[in-house]
């Protein structure tokens, strides 16, 4: 059954003779996988010429997972750093962005903890030690309707759609790429708002 209307994120495309799913990803640079998701009741096989699907936006091209900190450095990446070092039970000082010699002692404190060299600079092995899959691509930016959560331990989309008063499905359509049964620790995710 074809979409009536398309979530958000995803903009509606009319089928013309000749289109496949595999040529359609290919012309707007998604992935044919990210295309299925957002079409669950189209068969691919099956396309006819006037038919509407769905097409996620594209995704900007990814920056650095796990981006290497040191003193100095500024951003969303630190205050997600400070906050697995308060959650480790180390003090990075207040949770701002900025990382300043608290959060650098903060940051070698953990290392010695975890047998790292005992630098503070924050690389791959620091936030792997964190629980971060560095080899896990970023997030895109959350469409509107949605808001940005970052994944924490034990959270599931069952118990986010509790928290935030919204279905799993909902949340399925909003993350299309996400795997649910793969949440990982420090991964960002878009959850619908009413």
């Amino acid at each position: 059954m074809p979409p009536t209307t398309c979530p958000a994120g995803t903009t509606a495309y009319t089928i013309r003779a000749g289109d496949t799913f595999y040529a359609i990803a290919r012309a707007h640079n998604i992935s044919l996988d990210a295309l299925l998701a957002a079409n669950p009741g189209v068969d691919p096989d099956r396309l006819f010429i006037g038919q509407i699907i769905c097409i996620p936006r594209p995704t900007p091209p990814p920056a650095p997972v796990c981006p290497t900190l040191r003193v100095g450095s500024r951003g969303g990446a630190v205050r997600q750093l400070q906050q697995l070092l308060k959650d480790a039970g180390f003090d990075p000082g207040p949770i701002d962005g900025i990382f300043g010699s608290r959060t650098q002692a903060a940051v070698i404190a953990f290392q010695a903890s975890k047998g790292l060299t005992q630098d503070g600079i924050v690389g791959i092995r620091t936030w792997t030690a964190l629980g971060v899959d560095c080899t896990t691509p970023p997030p895109t930016t959350c469409p509107s309707g949605t808001t940005a959560y970052t994944i924490r331990s034990g959270d599931t989309f069952y118990n986010l759609a509790i928290r935030y008063n919204t279905t799993v499905e909902a949340i399925r359509r909003a993350n299309p790429s996400v795997n649910p049964d793969n949440l990982i620790v420090g991964q960002i995710i878009c959850i619908p708002v009413s």
